[in-house]
Formats: structure tokens, sequence, C-alpha cells
């Protein structure tokens, strides 16, 4: 075996993708200690993507300060990929965590992801990758633009940065200086809900509570939403209320009508990144993993996409995961070749969930036994008895 690929996904509440990668690449090694081993971990946008991605395609990180959530200043690095794409986390400049004890969403602003786009531009960046997960705001990635040169203006004509209180007094925008920084430069957003950007599954009802808003202050956040689709509308004449929009505080809908992006499923944003295609081109074998491989994990999720290219590309694929569900069947025609718990004994998640790295690490050296001892075996003739 010469070349093996290690992409698992977390393994929810035990193991991060990249304590899993480090685990089952030092099994490979240990077994095939000449093998070309490529760790991958996944990541989904949040919190952890750029320093995934720089590991698994190299490139550069660089750092600098940005006005963080609540217009302070903070340090925010984003990676400059060897093919001038610019990878960036929406929560290294407008997380969550970066807010403390104040949980004031409505106040929140996505500017210093702007100045990391325009800071990236600056750098030479062919190809803009946004990450969507961890946000504290609820803007609509009106101060992103702003930072890359939006002009909004109140009902009196005074330019102002617009957060999520004060979307209803946008009177008109201007994004000429927006359009002409990145023409020519696609702008892609990764994002796995489909949530609207408004009404009682939008980017207000559901996302900002757990961002600290009360019943009152998501109804003005959510007519704010609103009153920002009519302005777009009005002004661009674009629908940016579609499947994915309230992604993010409503970022999703600010990259389609401010940086005409689009938004893409996050596990193919991330195989596009580390060029998983070109990695496949004579690799032996594929692993993955997750916590429990099921029939939903094929529906949009890591797993589901990674089976489905290396499918296509005629490389077999093994799963670990911590569970494996009963619809095996529907799992293996998805191009899962083999799927393997990790779990030796019967015992509920609880338990169980403390020993997962032990577990992982026991499995995936029984697979690679296994395998080895397909390699040493001598070859019989096809005459020959068994």
């Amino acid at each position: 075996m010469k070349k093996i690929i290690i992409i698992p996904d977390t393994f929810k509440g035990t193991l991060s993708s990249r304590d899993a990668c480090d685990i089952m690449a030092k099994s490979a090694k240990r077994f095939f200690p000449h093998a070309d081993v490529i760790p991958i971990p996944i990541a989904d946008g949040g919190e952890g993507t750029v320093d995934a991605v720089l590991s698994a395609a190299g490139g550069e990180k660089n750092c600098v300060p940005v006005k963080g959530p609540l217009f302070d200043e903070v340090d925010a690095c984003y990676g400059l990929l060897p093919d001038r794409t610019a990878v960036i986390e929406m929560a290294a400049a407008a997380g969550l965590p970066l807010m403390g004890d104040c949980k004031s969403v409505e106040t929140a602003t996505t500017y210093g992801v702007g100045e990391l786009m325009r800071h990236a531009l600056e750098q030479g960046a062919q190809r803009i990758v946004l990450g969507l997960g961890g946000s504290a705001t609820n803007d609509g990635g009106c101060g992103a633009a702003a930072a890359m040169g939006a002009v909004f203006k109140d009902p009196d004509g005074n330019a102002f940065i617009p957060t999520g209180a004060s979307l209803c007094r946008i009177a008109s925008v201007d994004i000429d200086a927006v359009q002409a920084s990145l023409r020519g430069i696609p702008v892609e957003a990764m994002c796995d809900i489909d949530n609207p950007l408004v009404g009682e599954n939008g980017a207000a009802y559901i996302f900002a509570p757990q961002k600290g808003a009360d019943a009152q202050t998501v109804r003005l956040l959510d007519d704010g939403l609103r009153h920002l689709t009519g302005i777009v509308a009005r002004s661009f004449g674009i629908k940016i209320d579609v499947p994915g929009a309230g992604a993010a505080g409503g970022m999703g809908a600010g990259v389609a009508a401010f940086f005409n992006g689009r938004l893409i499923r996050g596990i193919d944003a991330m195989l596009d990144l580390v060029q998983f295609d070109k990695l496949l081109h004579d690799a032996d074998v594929v692993f993955t993993g997750e916590g429990r491989l099921d029939s939903q994990s094929l529906m949009g999720k890591a797993v589901g996409g990674i089976a489905q290219r290396a499918k296509e590309a005629g490389i077999p694929v093994i799963c670990v995961a911590g569970a494996v569900s009963n619809d095996i069947d529907e799992i293996y025609r998805s191009g899962i070749t083999a799927a393997f718990s990790i779990n030796q004994e019967s015992l509920p998640f609880s338990e169980a969930a403390g020993k997962t790295r032990e577990n992982l690490a026991r499995t995936m050296d029984n697979i690679f036994r296994l395998l080895n001892w397909r390699n040493k075996a001598p070859r019989r003739s096809h005459a020959g008895r068994i």
C-alpha cells in the first residue's frame, strides 16, 4: 500500500477531526511505514477551518488587527493558499467568544470580516472562501460590506454602519466600490443550513436567542432583516431570502447581496480547497469516520461527500464510526466499501465516550493488520487449493 488518505469528520462529543486524524494516521504509519499517509482534518466553516485547510493544502496564515464584533480592535487571522485562495473564518473577527460577557447581538458587527477580505485582496487573493460558523452577529453582512466600501445611508442622508438594531434605518445602499474591488474575484461561503433570512425559521428566530437575544430583540432583528430584503430588492433587483440566507445572522444573504457570491456545502468547499479530487489520483484507500454512521450521513454531510467523490474515482472508502446503523445496504450503495463500529462492547454513550480514543486506535490497528496481511500473503496459483 503506497498512498492512504485519512479524512474523518468529528466524533461528536468525543474527538475532534484533528484528533481522529492523528490517531488514524499513527496507526497507518505503524503498519505501512513507507506509505504516503495524507491526513486531512475536516472543518465546517467555523473555528479551526483555516488551520485545517492550511495543514492539508499548505499556504500561509496572515494575522492582522481588525474590528471585532463590538467595534473594538482584535487580532484575526486568515489563510492564503498557494493558488491564491483566501480562507476566512467569520468567527475570527465576529465570533461569539469575542463578545465576552456582552451578549448584545443587536449591536454586533461583521465589519472585521470585511476588513479581512480587503486585506486578502491586497495580498493578491484571487478567490475568497468564507466560513460562516460561530458568528455573534445578526447584521445581514452589512458590516462586512461597509468595510469593503459599501455606503449605507439613513433617511437623512447620513452614512452609517448598520448593525442588527439599525437595519431598519437603511434608506439606501451603494456597493459600487465593493463590486469594483471584487471584479473577477469569486466569493463563496461554506454553509450547511437551509434556513431562510426571515420568519419563524429565519436568522433571528432560530439563531439570535443562542447569541443572547430575548423575544423583543428577536422581533427587532427579524424586522430589520425584512427591511434589508426590501432595500436590496429595490436597489439591485435581486431576491436574497433563499435557502441558507439566514446563516450566520443573515451573512448568507449578505454574501449574495453585496459580494455577488454563492453558498456552497461545507464539505464540497473543504474538499475543493484541499484538492481532494487530485489527491485521490493513485490513492489505494480512503479512511473516513464520524460519531454515528447512518443514512443521514449521506445527505450533505462530510462522510457522504467524501464517499461520493471517491466512488467516482474508483477508490475504496473505509468508514469507522462510534456506531453504525442498520441501514447498511444504503450506506454501501453510497460509495462506502466497508464500515466498522469502533465500540467493542455494548455500552451507553456516557460510558463509551471515554473510550473513544482507545477504541478508534484499536479498530484502526485491526483493519491495518488485515490489510498488511493481505499485502504479505503469498500469491497462490488459480490451480492451487485454498
